[in-house]
């Protein structure tokens, strides 16, 4: 079985000081320059489902309904595909297969967004009168505090190396999701990977998860503690447009 370890509040609160620094760093560093690819369909972009690498990954694509914190299915997603590219791809289905011999499974979120979808999210951000969703994603913050560090004009999942998860325990029957202490795309502290006021096993199972991740590449976004992108990315300079199908 994986090993789980649990960590006093005070070393939580002095990695999350870190991880903050770190991000304020990357705010002030050289932007890299991103071109999004002509590719019209996922084949084109090289892009690959997930299922025909890991075909019993739980995928529940939440922008492709209405169980996301816009309210709506979000342009881009026509079906509830998680796609990413190849080496992405391959590595998640490692995590996939390590977990699944102790017991373990993962769900997936999001994967690759198109371009139009993080224009969508970010259009959604300045309509004020859209709200319907705040108590359960955002009930600390305001539309526009989501633009500073949660929301972004640019997204690393265009990229398609970058996804959204959580830890499964199948152990004893039927697939359960683990506590993490919030749920999926929470905005606020308490969604910081390392947050101090979430619960031991709170804490233990974002570890969990985390230290899974990270034998297979994969690091983590301090922000939040279900986003995940592979290291180095396969391509960093290109995003891409294309439909999810």
């Amino acid at each position: 079985m994986t090993t789980r370890t649990c960590s006093s509040p005070a070393s939580a609160i002095a990695r999350s000081a870190v991880a903050l620094l770190l991000l304020a760093a990357v705010a002030n560093a050289q932007p890299v320059t991103v071109t999004v690819s002509p590719a019209r369909d996922a084949a084109a972009a090289g892009l690959v489902d997930i299922r025909t690498l890991a075909p019993d990954i739980a995928v529940d694509m939440r922008y492709a309904g209405a169980d996301n914190f816009t309210g709506r299915r979000v342009p881009g997603y026509d079906a509830p595909t998680c796609y990413l590219l190849a080496p992405a791809a391959t590595a998640l289905a490692a995590v996939e297969a390590e977990l699944h011999a102790d017991g373990y499974a993962l769900r997936v979120f999001d994967c690759y967004r198109p371009v139009q979808a993080v224009r969508a999210f970010v259009a959604w951000a300045h309509d004020p009168t859209e709200q319907s969703r705040k108590a359960l994603h955002y009930p600390g913050l305001d539309k526009p505090a989501l633009l500073d560090g949660y929301i972004a004009e640019t997204s690393g999942h265009s990229r398609a190396a970058t996804v959204d998860l959580t830890l499964l325990d199948c152990r004893s029957g039927p697939c359960v999701a683990l506590d993490m202490g919030t749920g999926f795309d929470f905005f606020g502290p308490r969604a910081h990977t390392d947050a101090a006021d979430i619960s031991a096993v709170q804490r233990a199972n974002r570890q969990q998860l985390r230290a899974a991740m990270e034998r297979h590449g994969f690091a983590n976004y301090p922000l939040e503690w279900w986003h995940y992108t592979l290291r180095p990315e396969p391509d960093p300079h290109t995003a891409y447009d294309v439909p999810v199908r």
